[in-house]
């Protein structure tokens, strides 16, 4: 099993990039939310420069908020600083749209970018629709070393669900997941992603294609809870960030929370209604992924915590991330709390990543 970071894109964060490749990790992904943190690529090219073997790419990019060629010219950029450890994730949009108060894309017009850019990124010419017009647009001066395209760029699509999951297999070498809740429901992604590489006439090969799970790890001292303080520091912010997701497709699309909610939700729902309707996506992720505000600190209840990330003592979690890795999962990354995002690094890297075999 691979283990990436991702992170939450901050201009001067860079150390903690550096960090992670000299305790192993194999990716850094960089979050890409123009409201929210800095920008992911103005992170990635400090990070190219000082680091050598870590695999650096966007964790994702956003369709919804940059066009194809911008997207495809930012990462090739980087792509000339770090040649040969540079990949691209990419989404339909979350939080980067939602916070603006737009949703993100659609299927069909995220089958349609993907279409674009997957080219693109290869530089090979891509058909860009302008109304009813397709235009054949590529890059057009990639000598010299201003972009390189001779080094592959992998494309890992982002899916949560069946179509967008088969866009993956469509479109990508790649997908990043939800996390599954058990190493079952990798046989249920794998279908999905299956079902979306034959609708272009091929045949996925799993042993090829790299799949990665987004969540966080807490390794549990013996006898601690899962309601400890120092657990909640760690993986709150992950564990709430996921009642944000909730919120916004209940409220978006009338999808009923899932199980684990429902002892929250309606506390959780009245307090997202004392912010005025017209700020309220402002609100909704504030903290996002970062830190936990302290009037939502009493929502991380043990359902919430244990559904959202991976908690468990050493051999509990070595023993699901063998399942996870015999189901097909390839990578498992990892975005802690802020404040504690350093202690996270080192105890999943010493507890998991360098254990004794």
């Amino acid at each position: 099993m691979d283990f990436g970071v991702c992170i939450a894109s901050h201009i001067n964060d860079i150390d903690y990039i550096v960090e992670a490749e000299k305790l192993g990790y194999s990716h850094a992904w960089l979050a890409d939310s123009q409201m929210l943190w800095s920008d992911c690529y103005a992170c990635l090219a400090l990070a190219a420069a000082r680091t050598k073997t870590i695999n650096l790419g966007t964790g994702v990019a956003i369709a919804g908020t940059r066009p194809a060629a911008v997207n495809a010219a930012s990462i090739a950029t980087i792509n000339a600083i770090a040649p040969g450890r540079t990949f691209f994730g990419v989404g339909a949009g979350n939080t980067a749209t939602r916070i603006m108060g737009l949703p993100p894309l659609r299927i069909k017009p995220f089958d349609q970018y993907l279409s674009q850019i997957v080219p693109l990124v290869k530089g090979e010419e891509a058909l860009l629709q302008h109304g009813e017009d397709l235009i054949p647009i590529r890059h057009i001066m990639p000598d010299k070393g201003f972009v390189d395209f001779k080094s592959k760029i992998p494309v890992y699509v982002s899916g949560f669900g069946p179509k967008s999951l088969g866009l993956a297999g469509r479109h990508g070498d790649g997908a990043v997941l939800g996390m599954p809740a058990d190493a079952g429901v990798m046989d249920l992604f794998w279908q999905w992603i299956e079902a979306g590489a034959r609708q272009k006439g091929a045949v996925l090969d799993r042993n090829t294609f790299y799949t990665t799970a987004l969540t966080t790890i807490v390794v549990l001292n013996p006898g601690e809870a899962v309601t400890s303080t120092r657990v909640k520091n760690q993986c709150g912010a992950m564990a709430m960030s996921t009642v944000h997701f909730a919120y916004d497709q209940w409220r978006n699309f009338k999808k009923k929370p899932p199980v684990h909610l429902q002892g929250i939700w309606d506390d959780y729902v009245k307090l997202l209604e004392k912010f005025p309707l017209e700020r309220r996506h402002q609100r909704i992720h504030a903290g996002h992924n970062c830190w936990v505000l302290p009037e939502e600190e009493h929502f991380l209840t043990e359902d919430v915590l244990r559904a959202t990330c991976m908690l468990g003592t050493q051999d509990e979690l070595i023993e699901r991330i063998d399942e996870l890795e015999a189901a097909g999962l390839n990578q498992l990354m990892i975005l802690p709390s802020f404040d504690t995002r350093y202690d996270v690094l080192n105890e999943v890297a010493d507890k998991l990543i360098n254990r004794p075999l």
